[in-house]
């Protein structure tokens, strides 16, 4: 919202009443002017995000930031609508939606339509200085290995007690699919779990980062190891959810090189959230903390000292990548620019899938059979109602079917 023009919010759509209004009012407050939503554009529903494409005109953006089951459902409409998008990330978690994304983003390009992805490392300044260094300037030499990190405590809503059933106190007393949307990250259906939400940022920069410019390499294979350790909260109630709370993936690219992706969430264990890029004459810190946060740096070796330091990106300058993303997308709509990160998007999110169906499978799979599995979680989210029953159902004791390593081999549950 503070992005040159400036841009102007004119509709929300959502299906929790209660969570549209929370965000108006705390939009409201803050951008003032710049929001401009009456109530006949408040749409509410399944199909509210009509409405709110509806409302707009050529030139305008759609931003999807609904769990990543109904992203197609949105794409699709906005395409038809020719409407230029910005979309959360993960945009994809099984191999249907995949080539479904990919089949609609041809539509996009002919239409012309620019579209922004909410993987905004790419954008992050001192991971593109990085990237030259590596490419252009030979600094690391080949990249061999990568290195994602990311362990905290419990995230998000990744972890579940049981659906307290229909006549719940929860606001807006919601039914088991409106409950489970509300916890997305519980279900893979949803969100492909917390594997793919969490840590598809470090999966994306380093394939990225391992990429020649002008380049996408992604990998060809990954086998991992992953476990639930806790199955009860803190006060003794069990969890249902899908996820498991310790994650450890190698993916193998096609020259040979690894990258591990490492994931816990976990209470008292110790934190790390960082990742790194190793070649055949030094290496590279690539995000110092968090998803892609500075500054980067070089190292000739491998040992992390202030002796073997070859460059460090400056901490000072203006690097948000969020806005860095949002200014590329508006200033390719207004003068008109090729701009379509959906292809990247889906890839990510389908690597990011690959390794979280390795380890829950107990199997190695290569990219090509998760693009073309045919399983798809979430059949049919273009026709959900709020009557229609929650994609991934509970047993007669509340709990969700869960991965089961080595004995579910084809299907992660």
């Amino acid at each position: 919202m503070s992005q040159s023009g400036p841009p102007k919010l004119v509709a929300m759509a959502d299906v929790f009443q209660h969570r549209l209004d929370g965000a108006f009012n705390s939009l409201k407050s803050k951008f003032k002017d710049q929001v401009d939503v009456p109530d006949n554009r408040k749409f509410i529903g399944f199909d509210a995000y009509k409405g709110a494409i509806d409302s707009l005109k050529k030139g305008d953006v759609a931003i999807f930031t609904t769990p990543l089951a109904f992203r197609w459902v949105h794409f699709k409409y906005a395409i038809e609508k020719g409407i230029n998008v910005f979309m959360e990330k993960p945009v994809t978690a099984d191999g249907p939606t995949s080539r479904r994304m990919l089949e609609l983003n041809k539509l996009a390009k002919e239409k012309n339509l620019k579209v922004g992805v909410g993987l905004m490392s790419r954008h992050k300044k001192c991971l593109q200085q990085l990237h030259a260094r590596i490419h252009q300037d030979k600094e690391v030499g080949d990249v061999m290995l990568m290195r994602g990190y990311r362990m905290q405590g419990l995230l998000g809503s990744a972890f579940s007690e049981k659906y307290p059933g229909k006549d719940n106190n929860l606001p807006g007393k919601p039914s088991e699919l409106m409950w489970q949307i509300s916890r997305f990250h519980s279900f893979i259906w949803a969100s492909g779990g917390g594997y793919s939400d969490f840590n598809i940022h470090h999966i994306d920069h380093l394939c990225w980062l391992k990429s020649p410019p002008g380049q996408n390499l992604w990998p060809v294979k990954a086998q991992g190891v992953g476990g639930r350790t806790y199955r009860t909260s803190p006060d003794g109630k069990p969890y249902v959810d899908q996820n498991f709370d310790s994650y450890s993936v190698e993916y193998t690219f096609e020259d040979g090189a690894k990258m591990y992706m490492d994931g816990r969430c976990m209470t008292g264990a110790v934190p790390m959230y960082h990742s790194f890029v190793h070649g055949t004459k030094g290496m590279a810190v690539a995000a110092k903390s968090g998803d892609c946060n500075g500054p980067s740096s070089t190292f000739k070796g491998h040992v992390l000292s202030r002796e073997n330091q070859l460059w460090t990106s400056d901490s000072k300058m203006a690097d948000d990548p969020y806005f860095n993303e949002w200014q590329l997308l508006t200033d390719c709509i207004r003068n008109d620019k090729p701009h379509n990160e959906v292809d990247r998007g889906v890839m990510a999110s389908l690597v990011t899938s690959l390794g979280r169906y390795a380890a829950h499978t107990a199997q190695e799979v290569t990219l090509e059979e998760m693009l073309n599995h045919e399983h798809e979680y979430a059949p049919g989210a273009d026709k959900l109602t709020f009557d229609s029953p929650a994609p991934v159902q509970a047993d007669a004791n509340g709990f969700y079917p869960v991965p089961e390593p080595g004995k579910k081999t084809k299907r992660e549950y």
